[in-house]
């Protein structure tokens, strides 16, 4: 018996990258899970490989209609709705400010930001009647931190986190969670686009991205999956309002510490005026 057996998904974004995992992981672990993906031909794929307790649903997040089709999905085929994961998002508009087409700027928040509502507002219409569930939606460092993305989508990934604590607060006398998981630079198709200059080169990202890993390896979507899985398990009963990053510290330790090179290998003493003491047994 798996932790999500009997238990049942909508994955937004579930077609590729973190989504895909996420789907992967739930499945395994026993959840029957709607793909809820605008990209057809890979989430047919997806659900005709996991077989039984997974569907498709041609999901654009920018429509209200659609998002609330693959919740109603999952309810219809499946009887309820336990975890809605809101995944689905794009880099969107790039470049300076200045020059940024305003066009890009609405669809970027379209996605990244309207898309979430929709998934909180109709996750919260089945979930409440319920008195359960769990909602859980995905930011970004970029979100937290400035000039590591680009401009609409930090401003998007910033609002995912305040929506999802004043979301939160109204749904948790419903026994309903709400959380936002944050992912560093994750081995994905579009995040080998900007690195490796290709979608389909995940080698090539995996390498640009473990080169400039803050730990030992460059980030996978199974590691951001084991972050969504705990969130939504009942391990987790007790965690809500809170944003959980999977990023080997980026948005939470600025820097390497100084503490434990060079002249600091040693145990010492910083006293007064700059006086040191070296730590005894140290001489």
């Amino acid at each position: 018996m798996g932790r999500f057996e009997g238990r049942v998904a909508v994955v937004t974004g579930g077609a590729s990258g973190i989504g895909e995992a996420v789907v992967r992981a739930l499945h395994a672990e026993g959840a029957a899970v709607v793909v809820a993906d605008v990209q057809d031909e890979p989430g047919h794929s997806l659900c005709a490989e996991l077989g039984r307790r997974t569907r498709f649903a041609h999901t654009d997040v920018t429509v209200e209609d659609h998002v609330s089709d693959a919740v109603d999905l999952a309810v219809a085929d499946f009887g309820r709705l336990d975890l809605m994961f809101n995944n689905a998002g794009v880099m969107g508009a790039l470049g300076p400010i200045d020059r940024t087409p305003m066009a890009d700027a609405d669809l970027t928040l379209a996605v990244n930001l309207r898309g979430v509502l929709c998934g909180l507002k109709h996750a919260a219409r089945v979930m409440k009647p319920q008195r359960s569930g769990v909602i859980i939606s995905t930011s970004s460092p970029a979100g937290l931190l400035g000039g590591v993305g680009p401009h609409v989508y930090s401003a998007a990934k910033s609002a995912v986190i305040g929506l999802s604590k004043s979301v939160a607060a109204e749904l948790r006398p419903f026994n309903i969670r709400v959380n936002t998981i944050v992912p560093g630079a994750v081995v994905s198709p579009m995040t080998a686009t900007v690195v490796a200059g290709d979608a389909g080169d995940l080698d090539g990202a995996t390498a640009a991205l473990g080169a400039s890993a803050l730990m030992d390896r460059a980030l996978t979507p199974g590691d951001v999956a084991a972050g969504v899985l705990y969130l939504a398990s009942d391990a987790a009963s007790y965690v809500t309002g809170v944003t959980l990053p999977v990023d080997a510290g980026m948005t939470g330790i600025s820097g390497t510490s100084p503490y434990t090179t060079g002249r600091y290998e040693q145990p010492m003493m910083l006293l007064e005026a700059g006086r040191t003491t070296v730590a005894p047994g140290r001489a």
